[in-house]
């Protein structure tokens, strides 16, 4: 039996569940980072780099701050969309500001929402390592789409 459109879970909500429940996507538990902090337009995600994710010049691989910047601004956009609405990046525009190691963590990331349309939103983000000091920033430009609400539903836009 199908949920009312109504009676659906709005994207904070969502998130408010995986967050008291820890729930993780498939990519969080290969990265090992998770939600920890959510408001609507506003999530913190937190992370420990090792050296499965290290680069061959001996340092976090840049597609780790990458990856938790773009977590961190869609899900921050994610966090004030309505039931059956989903998003997807269309652009990510990450600059290093300072190295990642395994001795910086836990390393903490922020997403923001700088504006939210019908159709298109813009975030930004920061990370921080243990010591508080910037990392990394990114911008991020997302597609809003409808979500078909019945199970294995398609998206439609």
């Amino acid at each position: 039996m199908s949920q009312d459109k109504d009676e659906a879970p709005d994207g904070f909500q969502q998130l408010q569940a995986m967050l008291t429940q820890d729930i993780r996507a498939p990519m969080a538990r290969t990265l090992d980072f998770r939600l920890i902090e959510i408001e609507r337009g506003r999530v913190v995600f937190e992370g420990r780099p090792d050296r499965s994710v290290y680069n061959p010049m001996g340092g976090v691989h840049g597609g780790y701050a990458a990856t938790l910047l773009d977590s961190c601004c869609g899900i921050a956009v994610h966090s004030q969309l309505g039931a059956h609405k989903g998003h997807t990046t269309l652009e990510l525009k990450v600059s290093y500001v300072r190295g990642l190691t395994e001795r910086s963590g836990p390393v903490r990331a922020e997403g923001r929402v700088i504006s939210s349309g019908r159709r298109v939103a813009f975030a930004e983000a920061t990370l921080h390592d243990n010591e508080g000091r910037l990392c990394a920033t990114a911008t991020s430009t997302l597609l809003v789409f409808d979500v078909d609400p019945e199970p294995g539903g398609v998206l439609r836009g």
